[in-house]
C-alpha cells in the first residue's frame, strides 16, 4: 500500500499576490479565460468606461481603433479620468484606477447613476493583461499621460502638453500580452462591430466608430431611437405584424425600457440588457416582462371574449 506523505503547510506556504499579479495568475476570474472571447472582452471593458460616461451625460463620441500591430486605442470625449492626488493612496487618481483592483467612481452614486463592466476591476484587469498600456487624459486645458508595462507604472503621471480647454476625454491604448493570450489570437472586426452596434442602440445619440487599420475597414454607429431602433433593425428582413411598441419609465431611480414587435417568423429573437450589458442568460428583468405580457394578453382575450370560460389561459410559450 502506497502512503502519501503530507507536504509542508506553514506560514511560509501562504502566498499573497500583490497588486495586479492576481489578475495575471488567474485571468479567467476577471475576463473569463485566455481564449478569443476573453481577448475581445479586453476591448469591451475599456469601451464600457466610455459608455458609462455617455450614460452620465458627459460623452457622445467614442472611437475604437485597431492598429496594424493589433494594439487597440479607445478614445472618448467624456470628463477624463481624474489625475489629481487621491486623498488615501497619495498618488494620482489615474494611477489608482489603472493599477488597483476595485478602484473607480462606480461604487457610490455621485459620479455614475448607471454603469456596466466589472465595477472597478475592468480597466485595471486590462492593464494587467497587456504587454503595455498608455493612457492620455485631457482635463482643464492640460494633457496628462502615464505608461504601464504588464500593469506596472513606468513613471508617475505627468503633464505632456496643453489641450483645448473645452475638450476633455480619455484615450487608452493597450497591446494584449501574448504571454497570456497565446497562439494565433487576434481581434475580429465583425465580432467587435456587432457588440458596438448593440451598445449604440442601447445608448441612444452616442456615436461609436470602429476603425481597423489592418484592413482599412471602418464603421460608425449612431441611433436616436434607442432599443426601438434595435427592434426595427432585428426585424428588417421579416414580415412585421404591427409597428414597434416601446415604453420607458423610471421606477425607484431605475430606468426601464422595453420594445416589442411581433413578426411572421417562427423563432423569437429576445435580447435583454442590464446596465448596457447583454444578459444572454436572461434574468428576473426578462422573466418579469414575459409574465406581464402574458397576463395582459390573457386579460384582453377574456374581456374581448376571445377566450371562453372553459379555455385555458395562454402561456409564455404561445
Amino acid at each position: 500500500m502506497v502512503t502519501n506523505t503530507p507536504s509542508s503547510y506553514g506560514a511560509k506556504d501562504i502566498q499573497v499576490l500583490e497588486g495586479l499579479e492576481a489578475v495575471r495568475r488567474r485571468p479567467g476570474m476577471y475576463v473569463g479565460g485566455t481564449d478569443l472571447k476573453a481577448l475581445h472582452h479586453l476591448v469591451y471593458e475599456v469601451v464600457d468606461n466610455s459608455i458609462d460616461e455617455a450614460l452620465a451625460g458627459a460623452c457622445d463620441n467614442i472611437i475604437i481603433t485597431i492598429h496594424e500591430d493589433s494594439s487597440v486605442t479607445v478614445e472618448d470625449n467624456g470628463r477624463g479620468i481624474p489625475v489629481d492626488i487621491h486623498p488615501e493612496k497619495k498618488k494620482s487618481a489615474l494611477e489608482v484606477v489603472m493599477t488597483i483592483l476595485h478602484a473607480g467612481g462606480k461604487f457610490g452614486h455621485s459620479s455614475y447613476k448607471v454603469s456596466g463592466g466589472l465595477h472597478g476591476v475592468g480597466v485595471s484587469a486590462v492593464n494587467a493583461l497587456s504587454e503595455w498600456c498608455e493612457v492620455r487624459v485631457c482635463r482643464e486645458g492640460h494633457e496628462y499621460m502615464q505608461r504601464y508595462e504588464r500593469g506596472i507604472p513606468q513613471e508617475p503621471v505627468k503633464e505632456i502638453g496643453k489641450c483645448d480647454p473645452t475638450h476633455t476625454g480619455t484615450k487608452t491604448t493597450f497591446s494584449f500580452d501574448r504571454e497570456i493570450f497565446k497562439g494565433e489570437l487576434d481581434f475580429k472586426f465583425e465580432t467587435l462591430a456587432q457588440r458596438f452596434r448593440e451598445m449604440a442602440f442601447i445608448t441612444r445619440k452616442v456615436q461609436i466608430r470602429l476603425v481597423d487599420e489592418r484592413t482599412n475597414h471602418e464603421v460608425t454607429f449612431y441611433f436616436e431611437g434607442g432599443i426601438a431602433s434595435f427592434v426595427r433593425f432585428l426585424n428588417r428582413n421579416r414580415g412585421v405584424l404591427h409597428p414597434v411598441f416601446s415604453a420607458e419609465k423610471d421606477v425607484d431611480a431605475i430606468g426601464i425600457e422595453v420594445a416589442i414587435q411581433y413578426t411572421d417568423a417562427y423563432a423569437e429573437s429576445v435580447y435583454s440588457f442590464a446596465n448596457t450589458i447583454n444578459t444572454i442568460d436572461g434574468g428576473t428583468h426578462l422573466k418579469g416582462l414575459r409574465n406581464e405580457i402574458t397576463r395582459v394578453i390573457n386579460d384582453y382575450a377574456r374581456k374581448a371574449n376571445l377566450l371562453k370560460d372553459a379555455d385555458p389561459n395562454f402561456t409564455g410559450d404561445d
